[in-house]
């Protein structure tokens, strides 16, 4: 079954056509440059921009594909969670192409389709279930026990920052620019990561949920303290603390998991944190002490907001309910829970 699925959730304009929930065909991404001088995504920018580029990118994609919209099986595309404004030109898009073509129209949720990116070119032979999938991104940082790749339960979250919006913070405030993920990891590499003793958040002993805003404020504090913050052995030196202290919270966070549930077979790391190559080397260390599975997307690509995610799960959704292709015409919901 070949699935086209738009994503529109945020800045990046995203359409791929993946084969049984799997093979990835095409997986094409138009990029929002234009946000970086305001250090984060302006909507109606973000609108705008999705506007334009939709469709030459499903042009691209088609032909990354060799196929025409006829050759496709069902149409999907992500619901919510997101901007509103983002999120309807993927929803309008999609919703007229489906009546347009006579198409499935397949609504997906953004988070659910973070979890299957781990499926993206792999068998699905090779999963066990059920897992502790650790959904890690800007907005984002939750714990679910998932049976499969479409039934899932949050058994933690982030109560205040997510891991992925604690690294934005913290290169803003180093004035390193935006997005801060991928800038603060590259400059970690030359830092020393023992130069600050940055706190490591745990809550209440029994808790999986996340808080970065203790880090956060840390990181403030040691900023305005120092002299001279262009210095470039400081940067580096609260670049590389500050991802130790992430990671040291991240470890401690799933041993804690599995102790809680000793049920679950393997781990799935999925999101846009989960391209960070130390946290991905931290987490799978540590479910090999616990001899537990260790899944991560297989491209860096499929980690970040990207389509064949959304095709992925939609294929899997189908699967198990028909019913849910029935709705001619998909409203973008903002604030869609799972």
């Amino acid at each position: 079954m070949k699935i086209l699925a738009f994503e529109t959730s945020c800045d990046d304009t995203a359409i791929a056509v993946v084969e049984d929930g799997v093979k990835v065909l095409a997986n094409v991404r138009q990029t929002q440059t234009e946000h970086h001088e305001y250090g984060g995504v302006v909507p109606e920018i973000a609108a705008r921009l999705h506007a334009e580029n939709w469709r030459a990118v499903l042009e691209q994609c088609l032909s990354d594909a060799k196929l025409t919209i006829e050759d496709i099986d069902a149409i999907a595309v992500t619901q919510g969670p997101g901007l509103q404004t983002s999120l309807l030109t993927g929803t309008t898009a999609s919703s007229f192409l489906s009546l347009l073509k006579n198409k499935p129209l397949i609504p997906v949720h953004h988070i659910l389709g973070h979890m299957a990116s781990v499926a993206l070119d792999r068998n699905i032979e090779d999963f066990e279930f059920p897992s502790l999938t650790f959904t890690a991104s800007g907005g984002h940082s939750d714990f679910y026990i998932c049976e499969n790749f479409t039934d899932s339960r949050k058994v933690g979250q982030t109560i205040d920052d997510a891991a992925g919006e604690a690294f934005d913070k913290c290169a803003k405030m180093l004035g390193l620019g935006y997005p801060g993920g991928p800038i603060v990891s590259e400059l970690a590499e030359k830092g020393d990561s023992t130069a600050f003793a940055f706190p490591v958040i745990m809550l209440e002993p029994d808790s999986l949920n996340f808080s970065f805003s203790g880090l956060k404020a840390a990181i403030y504090r040691t900023v305005e303290a120092c002299e001279d913050t262009t210095d470039e052995t400081f940067i580096a030196n609260v670049c590389a603390s500050f991802q130790e202290t992430v990671v040291k919270t991240c470890v401690k966070k799933l041993e804690r998991a599995f102790e809680k549930h000793p049920e679950v077979r393997s781990f799935h790391f999925v999101g846009g944190v989960s391209a960070n190559k130390q946290l991905r080397e931290a987490l799978k260390n540590t479910c090999e002490s616990w001899d537990k599975k260790f899944f991560t997307t297989n491209q860096f690509i499929y980690s970040t907001d990207n389509a064949a995610m959304i095709a992925s799960v939609a294929y899997f959704l189908y699967e198990k309910n028909p019913e849910i292709a029935k709705i001619q015409f998909v409203d973008a919901n903002p604030r869609l829970v799972i």
